[in-house]
């Protein structure tokens, strides 16, 4: 699952911004959001540049943090 580096990602109303982004492109995307990394990390049969382009789509800047967070 890719993990995005998203600095400007402070609040949840970033997180709810980006979450419907992503499922508007993938309704089965599947996002883990880790507010102190600024990171969120994705479940989807998408590739990584359309999630990127995805969250990029939500308002934020964003580049890929691999290899992905494993908890």
């Amino acid at each position: 699952m890719p993990t995005f580096a998203v600095p400007g990602m402070n609040c949840r109303k970033c997180t709810a911004k980006i979450e419907k982004s992503v499922t508007d492109a993938d309704p089965t995307a599947l996002l883990e959001f880790d507010m102190d990394a600024r990171t969120v990390e994705i479940d989807s049969a998408d590739d990584a540049a359309a999630l990127l382009a995805a969250i990029k789509d939500a308002g934020f800047e964003a580049t890929a943090a691999w290899p992905a967070k494993r908890a």
